[in-house]
């Protein structure tokens, strides 16, 4: 049964009923092929290939640029969202939930995590679609919502087995994510039910949560997550403890009261070169960090601001020199974090 505007469910069993041994519920790119995960930056418009985007997985040595628009029915995430799209009350054996702190057509409470990303999965295999773009996805007949045309923005998907969503879920419980759509099979298990009465949350006791996650293929995958009790900055105050290089931060560039820079610690970045363009950060709603050796790369849902401080929120990371040094090239020469690379 699919349920709408309600904190997020995510119920979880071993026995689920599906028919047959395979499974579709997994990352794809713009050819439908499977992969095991990727990283989507989408161009922000009026530039020279606007809604087009970089692109990177496993096998592409970096980011390849796209041919199609992000919106492209056909495209990496129309192939990825497909068990979505497809949905119907009929669909045995499949779920999904999708997150937003800006959903389609409502406002919410700030109590909830600053945080947007979309899980799909069957009894095999599953994928955790973290991403930057409010309203995404917007429904089942258009997927992209046009207020994501006008700025730039990021999306990590990666494939997981069926045992990695206890883990993912009780990710997004500490961060408390705001599910504006869901479907949950009834035979499902709810071991999880504390997420949608916070009161049976006993076992959320600290401020933050670091678990390190296995895609499909092996891959390590490393989830933060800060509950809004945690009261400090997700970068400065959690990811970087976890590094031995400082952190170059890329953010919202339009914010009320943004954090400043740290010195030796955590930069943050004020333009990015995508393609053959340079953006400044009030056209680029991504968020991400980098190691300033290029080491580790994080995708993120939070931005550097006083106030998301007091909000719940989070960041997959990959510790991967080849994905790590693609991000750090997208820092233009002028900025800090580049001088200090050997801090």
């Amino acid at each position: 049964m699919a349920t709408y505007a309600a904190p997020v469910t995510f119920l979880l069993s071993g026995v689920l009923l599906f028919h047959g041994c395979y499974s579709d519920v997994k990352c794809r790119n713009s050819r439908n092929k499977e992969v095991d995960w990727f990283i989507l930056y989408k161009l922000p418009q009026n530039t020279k290939q606007s809604l087009t985007y970089l692109y990177m997985d496993e096998s592409t040595n970096g980011w390849t640029r796209s041919r199609r628009r992000i919106d492209y029915q056909s495209g990496c995430l129309a192939n990825t969202l497909r068990p979505y799209l497809d949905f119907n009350n009929t669909t045995e054996g499949f779920g999904y939930i999708l997150y937003n702190d800006q959903p389609p057509f409502k406002a919410i409470s700030t109590t909830y995590g600053h945080s947007k990303g979309v899980v799909m999965l069957d009894r095999h295999s599953g994928v955790w679609l973290s991403h930057s773009t409010p309203r995404f996805p917007q429904n089942q007949t258009h997927f992209w919502p046009k207020t994501g045309n006008m700025n730039a923005q990021i999306f990590m998907c990666v494939t997981y087995p069926f045992d990695q969503f206890s883990t993912i879920a009780f990710q997004l419980g500490y961060i408390r994510v705001y599910s504006y759509e869901s479907s949950i099979p009834e035979n499902f298990s709810d071991e999880i039910r504390c997420i949608i009465n916070q009161k049976l949350c006993q076992k959320f006791t600290s401020r933050f949560r670091v678990r390190t996650l296995n895609s499909t293929a092996g891959k390590n995958f490393i989830s933060f997550a800060k509950s809004r009790r945690f009261k400090d900055d997700l970068y400065s105050g959690l990811i970087v403890n976890h590094t031995t290089q400082p952190l170059c931060v890329k953010s919202w560039g339009r914010l009320r009261r943004p954090l400043a820079s740290i010195p030796h610690h955590v930069y943050n970045v004020k333009k990015v070169k995508l393609g053959d363009e340079t953006i400044n950060a009030t056209r680029d709603h991504s968020k991400w960090c980098v190691t300033s050796d290029g080491g580790w790369a994080c995708i993120a849902d939070m931005n550097r601001e006083e106030s998301q401080k007091d909000r719940g929120g989070g960041a997959i990371c990959i510790n991967d020199t080849l994905v790590g040094r693609a991000f750090y090239e997208l820092i233009p020469l002028s900025e800090k974090c580049k001088q200090h690379q050997n801090t």
